[in-house]
């Protein structure tokens, strides 16, 4: 049994590791990116809380828990401009640059396969860049319970969900099943939600189901099982490429296997379709939003009591 050293400062294991996703457009936040940073770059470039980039609050959120050595960054070459400057100083093993923007369950396997090359009973948290959380500190402390559990049950995926403040239709919902034995606060995951209806999503916060969050934690082998299941067409180009993960010949051919590849969506096509290999961990005492529209950004900004000096001329525009 391999055993790991546990990092004094974060308590993470030494096969515990983070990938924060950066590489989505951010097209409907342009509008509001341009007035605040006066280009139409991706909103996880931009100072949209007024403390930074979303990307560095997502960094410094994820160093809460987690080594900066073991945390990757997935971006796409399109965004270098601004991710360049972000993330210098981040050894370029750690950074997975994507040649275009495929979705989010090709970014996730590609980095699942930059894990697994250095560490093959690695587990995972993902991140995502464009999220507001109301207490780092307590939503990093779930994340680490979520660690354990994944630990404990290395072949289900840990969703954290959230209690929701509002029927909302552009988020994915999760309908809790019964609790996991032996883990607190886990539930089974009874049906995966994507994108209600709002009458929908009206009866699912009625009946207690969740937010999901989009943050997950797994083992890493128990990730790239479900995406081969779910979507072999897509796996088996990646498993091709597999071998040259972490090798001269690794760019050259992920930029020959994007130039083929069709776009995925993770929580439709992976999620949504595999309940029973998911588990659902339920967040307490932390307030969250997906920054996706402009009108959550500015609910965000009053959930923090902050307001930048942008958002002083903004609140009519985009409220």
């Amino acid at each position: 049994m391999i055993r790991y050293a546990i990092d004094p400062s974060t308590g993470a294991q030494g096969n515990e590791w983070a990938v924060i996703l950066a590489g989505g457009d951010g097209i409907r936040l342009r509008s509001l990116t341009r007035h605040i940073a006066g280009d139409e770059r991706p909103k996880q470039f931009c100072p949209v809380l007024g403390r930074g980039s979303l990307l560095e609050e997502t960094r410094r959120r994820a160093a809460l828990a987690l080594a900066p050595e073991r945390t990757l960054y997935v971006v796409n070459r399109a965004h270098e401009f601004y991710y360049a400057p972000l993330l210098a100083g981040i050894a370029p093993d750690n950074i997975v640059v994507q040649p275009r923007n495929c979705g989010t369950a090709p970014a996730i396997l590609y980095s699942l396969l930059r894990i697994a090359a250095r560490d093959s009973k690695a587990l995972v948290v993902f991140l995502p860049s464009d999220h507001f959380v109301s207490d780092n500190q307590k939503f990093m402390a779930q994340v680490r319970a979520a660690f354990d559990s994944a630990r404990a049950c290395p072949d289900l995926v840990v969703l954290l969900g959230l209690e929701p403040e509002n029927p909302e239709v552009e988020y994915g919902w999760i309908e809790p099943g019964l609790p996991i034995h032996g883990q607190q606060n886990v539930f089974a995951v009874r049906r995966f939600w994507e994108k209600p209806s709002a009458m929908l999503a009206q009866a699912l916060q009625r009946r207690g189901c969740l937010w999901n969050s989009f943050v997950m934690v797994a083992a890493v082998q128990a990730l790239i099982e479900i995406i081969e299941s779910a979507i072999p067409e897509i796996s088996q180009f990646f498993m091709r490429v597999a071998p040259h993960i972490g090798g001269n010949r690794e760019s050259a051919a992920i930029a020959d296997l994007y130039a083929r590849l069709s776009e995925a969506n993770f929580s439709h096509q992976v999620l949504a379709h595999q309940p029973e290999r998911l588990a659902v961990f339920k967040v307490t005492g932390v307030r969250w939003n997906d920054l996706g529209e402009p009108k959550r950004v500015l609910a965000s900004l009053a959930m923090a009591g902050v307001k930048p000096r942008w958002a002083e001329a903004a609140v009519p525009q985009f409220a």
